[in-house]
């Protein structure tokens, strides 16, 4: 198969995730107008852009597996991605121990700062997992699956940790 028509693949994939997404957001903004939609209408949008993100992500599953799937015999890309990986889920530790670490801490310090930004990092945590989980199944070479399987499992630890501390501190 020539690289335009791969390409051609993946982005037709893409764009079907983007049009799904889109829908489904649709729908539910639909079903959910009213009053409180329009009181409350930063965090309805802030939902609303989750709900798409979400959407979105998994539906490019078979999208990003095709896009993966072609790129199996280029070595560079795999050794590029496993370090990649395990680096992105580094910061995905960090931001769970600063958003941990600064629940019980008072002041407004540096580290108070850069906690402000932990949620956003810890909410896109189940993504980043579902993607590197994916690449280790595409994955050509062990050192490569292992890398991207750790990096997947660290993502979800981190995300659940926060989780489970959302949770409880909600009850």
């Amino acid at each position: 198969m020539r690289p335009a028509a791969k390409a051609g693949i993946v982005v037709a994939g893409y764009v079907a995730a983007v049009a799904a997404a889109s829908l489904v957001v649709h729908i539910y903004i639909a079903a959910t107008s009213g009053l409180d939609r329009q009181t409350y209408g930063g965090m309805y949008a802030f939902g609303d852009s989750l709900l798409f993100l979400g959407v979105a992500g998994v539906g490019a599953v078979p999208a990003t597996g095709a896009a993966l799937f072609f790129l199996r015999a280029h070595g560079g890309f795999w050794r590029i991605l496993s370090i990649g990986g395990l680096a992105t889920a580094a910061t995905a530790i960090l931001a769970s121990v600063a958003f941990l670490a600064t629940r019980s801490a008072t002041g407004s310090g540096v580290l108070q700062s850069w906690a402000m930004l932990t949620p956003l990092r810890i909410l896109a945590a189940p993504m980043l997992a579902l993607f590197f989980l994916l690449a280790g199944l595409f994955a050509p070479t062990r050192a490569a699956r292992a890398c991207l399987a750790s990096a997947a499992a660290i993502e979800v630890v981190a995300f659940v940790s926060v989780a489970v501390t959302w949770w409880a501190s909600s009850r």
